[in-house]
């Protein structure tokens, strides 16, 4: 009986170490989140982000890295690339970790951009709005200009998915 007893004991030792394990790795990060359309406009009003400008960094984010946190886009023309959910270019918004010039207008390494947390990136992506504004990101004229994503299901109100771009209300 005594080999049953501590046959029982190790192998509820063993499951114990394996729940743990299961819960340390669902909560850990990679650093590799994708949002989606509500996700993202929910995290955006959280960090109080206006609610009429929503859809449109949600409209940013889904053609500039498909609500990818961790994206980082193909060079540039002038050898630069973009950052993040919103794509912020490494040239003239954050600095590069390879050391490369950057006139880094938002006082921040690129690798804070394309982190699980939007924090920094939401910020950033607000100066530079309102230092250039929407057309500072490629995809806005030909995708972002017009119909726009509708958030209004995301917080509770019923939706087809897209909204005027004239719409300036409280979504």
């Amino acid at each position: 009986m005594t080999n049953k007893v501590a046959f029982v004991k190790w192998s509820a030792l063993l499951l114990g170490i394996q729940l743990l394990l299961l819960l340390l790795m669902a909560g850990a990060s990679d650093g590799k989140r994708t949002f989606d359309r509500c996700s993202l406009a929910k995290a955006m009003d959280k960090l109080d982000v206006p609610r009429n400008q929503l859809a449109r960094w949600v409209c940013i984010a889904e053609h500039g890295s498909h609500y990818r946190t961790y994206v980082i886009g193909p060079p540039n023309d002038d050898g630069s690339t973009d950052h993040g959910i919103f794509q912020i270019n490494d040239r003239i918004w954050c600095q590069p970790s390879n050391g490369q010039f950057s006139y880094n207008g938002c006082n921040v390494n690129c690798d804070a951009l394309r982190t699980d947390h939007i924090d920094i990136a939401m910020r950033c992506a607000q100066l530079i709005q309102q230092d250039k504004g929407w057309g500072a990101w490629s995809v806005f004229k030909p995708k972002c200009s017009g119909q726009l994503p509708s958030i209004k299901d995301c917080f509770g109100g019923k939706s087809n998915h897209l909204v005027g771009a004239s719409m300036h209300g409280k979504f």
